[in-house]
């Protein structure tokens, strides 16, 4: 007979900690709305997990319900919540290492990002989640591009001079580099800002572009596509100790419903990236596809600007960094 875990245990356990091993029902939040891509992710793995018929489901709180989008990481690494669905740069202040997991030049297209997800790169990431009892169910990458307001941006020289909102400490680091000056701001204020002529352009992922909408106010737009500049890690985590508490049953189940979900991550990421560029073309906006040589330019920029930051401010930065870079 199925056990029945009370409304009022599990509202307990979100602050008391999660219910584990022998429990039938993980909690898994995340920040985004039902149509988003990261949510379809979460909730295959749930829907893979119910019908595995091992008495374990996933119950999803989305759409900031649970907790604040930069507040999800911890809970989970101290056992308060089982499951998270985040960019983990959101957690680069805990592990300041997080941070090369959105830093420009790094991933050039979504199939060098699946070869970075199963690289010693990543392996030495798992490693400092490890040390907080977070584990890795599901790998992904988002990717974005350029919009500006009346010029295409596709290397470094088309930015001078402009006023630029950019995705990330780093992105911001290599903008400034080739002599933007930089207006921080969430995603959700781009349109307004180049509407009102505050902004030049700027650097987002695919979704955001579509989703606020900035093809009304971009007269170029640069998407992801053979060549991107722009990839977000946007992992699905969990609490270690509450998967090795889990039967061997269960386990094997989270496992195979986990990477039937990253073989759909990556194949729908690449499909979100060609979306937004023909609601851009639709919309009357001009196409601008980066090339290698551009690309080079930008990740030269890098070298001297975000992924020197970022080495100075960590005592195995370079290590990192050049194991992320050696993967081909």
């Amino acid at each position: 007979m199925k056990k029945i875990i009370s409304k009022s245990l599990i509202a307990l356990s979100i602050f008391s900690g999660s219910v584990v091993a022998g429990a039938e029902e993980l909690r898994l939040s995340h920040q985004w709305s039902n149509k988003d891509i990261r949510h379809q992710v979460a909730q295959m793995v749930a829907d893979e997990v119910s019908a595995a018929n091992v008495d374990l489901t996933i119950k999803i709180f989305g759409s900031k319900s649970l907790f604040k989008p930069r507040e999800q990481y911890r809970p989970v690494s101290r056992g308060q919540l089982d499951m998270t669905l985040i960019p983990l740069s959101y957690a680069g202040g805990q592990q300041p290492a997080y941070n090369l997991t959105l830093m420009p030049g790094l991933v050039k297209n979504h199939d060098h990002a699946a070869r970075l997800s199963a690289s010693p790169f990543m392996e030495a990431i798992e490693e400092k989640m490890a040390e907080d009892d977070v584990m890795v169910l599901v790998h992904g990458y988002l990717a974005g591009g350029f919009a500006g307001k009346d010029k295409c941006i596709t290397n470094p020289k088309d930015v001078k001079g402009l006023q630029m909102r950019a995705a990330g400490k780093s992105f911001e680091q290599m903008l400034a580099g080739a002599g933007a000056s930089i207006a921080s701001m969430a995603s959700s204020e781009i349109y307004n800002a180049m509407q009102t002529g505050v902004l030049n352009g700027a650097n987002t992922s695919s979704s955001s572009f579509v989703s606020y909408r900035i093809y009304e106010q971009a007269k170029c737009y640069t998407p992801a596509a053979d060549v991107a500049l722009w990839f977000m890690y946007q992992p699905l985590l969990m609490n270690k100790t509450t998967f090795e508490n889990l039967n061997k049953e269960q386990q094997s189940a989270l496992l195979a419903a986990s990477k039937k979900a990253q073989n759909f991550y990556l194949n729908e990421a690449k499909k979100e990236d060609a979306a937004s560029t023909e609601v851009f073309r639709q919309a009357g906006v001009e196409i601008a596809e980066m090339t290698p040589e551009d690309f080079t330019q930008w990740r030269e920029l890098a070298k001297e600007t975000s992924y020197k930051a970022f080495v100075e401010d960590l005592p195995d930065g370079q290590t990192l960094l050049d194991l992320a870079l050696a993967v081909e």
